[in-house]
């Protein structure tokens, strides 16, 4: 933040409620960085977040955007006339363009484009030739190049002409003639060197390279572990797209968490907070129906053992212990492999390893707490066949799903189905049945026989 003040979310929505603040609002929100803008904005209705929007300056406008939740500027966009359209998208830049075209309408997108020169024609369908998640289409260009075969003089000339203001320019990208990367020159290699040496001599040659085809996943990974400020992102003939920078790379990094958390719950992180009730409604109705069968089927398996219940209420009143215990062992599992998984930290060398960790840890804990409930529902009871009856159930109910929290992400990773949008639903399905089945099933053949 410019002025190092605190971002007070509470107090800026507050204010964008009260016309007498407006000017106040403004001038606040201009102290800040374009992600802490956004972040404000989301944080309002859509109608004071659309005046708040237009009152900023048209850069720091552009900025918030490329920051904001697709939902959140979509919201906006669709609260914009032809004229306000058309006048946002004459100052944007390349990148921006790229980065909201799948919000803007095909009209508005069609006059951005007619207005940029040949260049940025050449920048924008390189670009989007790749796929929305590959690391080419987001390369920046932004960056200091120079030929392989200059000078050291004329690097120094470079970095004082250029790299002044700018972010991550602590390093130029050298290419041959036709364009290919040939390597980085930091300037603290140039320190102390004489001016008439070629700047090939130089070159950093250790720096990792992100192929334009590599998942931006994948790119802002190897960025944010290599050491470096930014890192060239060639095609596949090895010619220079762009850089990724590490402050990209870190954002696209909180993002993909952010979406990995969202999607446990079945959530999009795209969602805007204010979107009108019925579009979040249809967005979030898929699974809820999905969750709406499982649960049939859990009751299903109730259902077998209706005359069981009938019997022995008791068993009733304790049903939910080992549907929860299973429920949580399977979580706390699911979510470790989902982890290792987005880290490329499992393989399938390491599947049974984790698979009969997880089933030892599963029968360690499965033993102790089916000991404490056995003991804790005796007291309750007053019935050692109902106390062996739950404390089997919760340690087979807890292994079993400890076995699924591990073989499930694996699966629906092989299969393309994302873990964390599935993973959860799937085991509470598997959870629920296996212990209501085991818990009725080992209380009709222990109590009713």
């Amino acid at each position: 933040m410019a002025e190092n003040q605190p971002l007070d979310i509470e107090e800026i929505v507050r204010d964008s409620f009260n016309e007498d603040e407006a000017e106040h609002l403004t001038g606040k929100l201009s102290q800040l960085e374009p992600e802490e803008i956004a972040i404000a904005l989301e944080a309002m209705p859509v109608e004071q977040r659309v005046s708040t929007w237009l009152s900023l300056h048209p850069d720091d406008q552009i900025a918030a955007l490329t920051y904001m939740r697709v939902d959140a500027r979509d919201n906006i966009f669709k609260q914009l006339d032809e004229a306000q359209l058309r006048s946002l998208v004459e100052g944007m830049e390349v990148d921006d363009l790229i980065e909201l075209l799948d919000e803007l309408p095909q009209r508005i997108y069609d006059y951005a484009c007619s207005r940029l020169d040949e260049s940025q024609r050449r920048w924008l369908d390189t670009a989007l030739a790749y796929d929305e998640d590959q690391c080419g289409r987001y390369a920046d260009h932004d960056m200091l190049i120079i030929n392989k075969n200059a000078k050291v003089r004329d690097a120094i000339r470079l970095f004082r002409q250029l790299a002044e203001d700018a972010e991550y320019h602590d390093a130029l990208f050298v290419v041959d003639r036709t364009g290919r990367y040939a390597g980085l020159v930091h300037a603290t290699q140039l320190l102390g060197l004489a001016s008439h040496l070629p700047i090939e001599t130089v070159i950093d040659n250790e720096a990792p390279v992100v192929e334009g085809e590599m998942e931006l996943d994948q790119g802002s990974d190897i960025v944010s572990r290599s050491g470096y400020t930014a890192l060239a992102v060639v095609d596949d003939e090895g010619k220079l797209l762009g850089r990724l920078s590490i402050g990209e790379a870190l954002e696209n990094v909180r993002r993909s968490l952010e979406s990995q958390f969202m999607h446990t719950a079945g959530l999009d992180e795209e969602e805007d907070l204010f979107a009108p009730v019925f579009y979040s409604a249809r967005r979030r109705a898929l699974w809820l129906g999905v969750n709406l069968i499982t649960a049939f089927l859990a009751a299903n398996t109730i259902g077998l053992f209706e005359a069981t219940l009938a019997e022995i209420v008791a068993l009733a009143v304790l049903m939910p212990i080992v549907a929860s215990m299973g429920g949580i062992a399977g979580s706390q599992t699911l979510t470790l492999i989902i982890r290792g998984l987005a880290l490329e930290q499992i393989t399938p060398q390491t599947h049974m390893t984790l698979l009969r960790k997880a089933l030892g840890v599963a029968g360690l804990n499965g033993l102790l707490w089916g000991l404490v409930i056995a003991v804790l529902t005796y007291v309750w009871f007053d019935n050692w066949v109902i106390c062996i009856v739950i404390g089997l159930a919760v340690i087979i109910n807890i292994v079993v799903s400890a076995f699924a929290g591990v073989i499930i992400p694996i699966w629906m990773k092989k299969v393309n189905i994302d873990p964390a949008l599935a993973g959860s639903v799937v085991l509470t399905a598997i959870t629920d049945m296996t212990g209501f089945f085991v818990f009725l099933g080992l209380g009709s053949l222990l109590l009713l026989t």
